[in-house]
């Protein structure tokens, strides 16, 4: 029996990028040496107190059907602190609560394009990206960021990717996997084009609490922006709750509309006491995302230091996040082999960033969400791996 067309649209060509996480998680869990540096999943718990607050709801009973666009009150706290954050006007109508930024970013697309559409994607991007986009019957237009210029916005490519097809920008400010944090002048160079060519914006800004140099400039700060944006983000990084699976999106209010109609299919409301949990979250432990912050910075600068012994590799300094990207086209290796030789001769799990975009061919994407005894570890391995491929260079070469 044959399945529908649209399973092989969300599929995406960086499908295959999660194979080498897979096995190594598996290999982990059988009591190998192995060292996780491939994902983005914070080594903290999450706070007791938002833990707490979810055990008090269930206590209390709250395991019952919630609003399909989430609860007032937290979709009020959201809108604040939206307001806060923009200076832009709006209120629990604009905003919905869905199943982290993932599906935030799903519901968004499927309101936004259909066939025939053009969806510009700056690149290198998160690998789930294409399918959101795809699944639609839209057309991804990927604009890529090179490495050479430090994957900074190339506003001349992204007008020239412009057609008549085209119905939205997909941004993310942090940059998953660089780290880039775009400035106001470049994101309002971008909402010029937007604006001059009637399209919409995507922004995840899942990272934007997590900034080490530079600031955080929403796009729908931008005069004109408001209506045209939906800016979509979550609690997964900020306050190390990855499974939780809480996100949300704020936009136009007819936008939040339609995406109550699918979130009414796909989700019929996320449990209450997740969303309790998340109230307590966004006002009792606002503070929470500061702390992670500079752990992150000092991870980050750890392994920035931890690498600096490595033969042939180049590494990006990322502004924000939990990821950096290494330039490896100096060992010889395409970006697949390296991880996998990486893995199979240490035991340390990197990700292929080509998935990630062409822009990013030739690169590895390293997580620091690790202990700094892990970190080090890690890339000390990584460090005589390099070694021993520059050995083998110069033995060829020898030869």
């Amino acid at each position: 029996m044959q399945l529908s067309p649209l399973t092989k649209r969300v599929t995406g060509a960086g499908a295959s990028a999660w194979d080498l996480h897979s096995k190594a998680l598996q290999e982990k869990s059988e009591g190998k040496d192995i060292i996780v540096m491939s994902v983005g999943d914070p080594d903290f718990s999450t706070p007791k107190k938002i833990t707490s607050a979810a055990k008090d709801a269930l206590d209390a009973g709250d395991t019952h059907y919630t609003e399909l666009t989430g609860r007032y009150e937290l979709r009020d706290i959201l809108a604040k602190r939206h307001n806060k954050q923009t200076k832009q006007q709006v209120s629990a109508d604009n905003v919905i609560v869905l199943a982290g930024a993932q599906c935030a970013l799903f519901t968004s697309s499927l309101c936004i394009a259909t066939q025939g559409d053009e969806i510009i994607a700056l690149e290198p991007m998160y690998i789930t990206y294409e399918a959101s986009i795809c699944v639609t019957g839209a057309t991804i237009v990927p604009v890529p960021q090179s490495a050479e210029t430090g994957f900074r916005p190339d506003i001349k490519a992204i007008e020239d990717a412009i057609t008549p097809r085209t119905k939205a920008i997909f941004l993310t400010t942090p940059n998953n996997p660089t780290g880039v944090v775009m400035t106001k002048a470049e994101l309002e160079k971008i909402a010029q084009l937007a604006q001059a060519h009637n399209l919409w914006v995507i922004a995840d800004e899942v990272y934007s609490d997590l900034i080490f140099t530079g600031e955080h400039v929403s796009i729908a700060s931008i005069t004109g922006m408001a209506e045209r944006t939906v800016t979509i983000s979550s609690l997964s990084k900020s306050h190390a709750m990855t499974g939780w699976r809480l996100g949300w999106a704020i936009g136009p209010k007819h936008l939040i509309q339609a995406m109550e109609k699918i979130a009414l299919c796909m989700l019929y409301g996320l449990p209450g006491f997740s969303q309790e949990a998340a109230k307590v979250a966004l006002t009792d432990l606002a503070e929470e995302p500061q702390k992670m912050k500079e752990i992150y910075h000092k991870r980050r600068d750890l392994t920035l230091e931890s690498l600096k012994p490595a033969i042939n590799l180049v590494t990006h300094s990322p502004q924000a996040g939990m990821f950096l990207l290494v330039d490896i086209r100096s060992t010889g290796l395409t970006s697949r082999d390296f991880a996998e030789q990486l893995y199979a001769q240490t035991g340390v799990c990197v990700l292929d960033a080509e998935p990630f975009g062409h822009s990013a061919k030739g690169h590895i994407r390293l997580s620091f969400t690790l202990s700094e005894k892990q970190i080090i570890e890690g890339c000390q391995r990584i460090c005589a791996f390099c070694k021993t491929l520059g050995q083998q260079q110069a033995a060829v070469y020898s030869t």
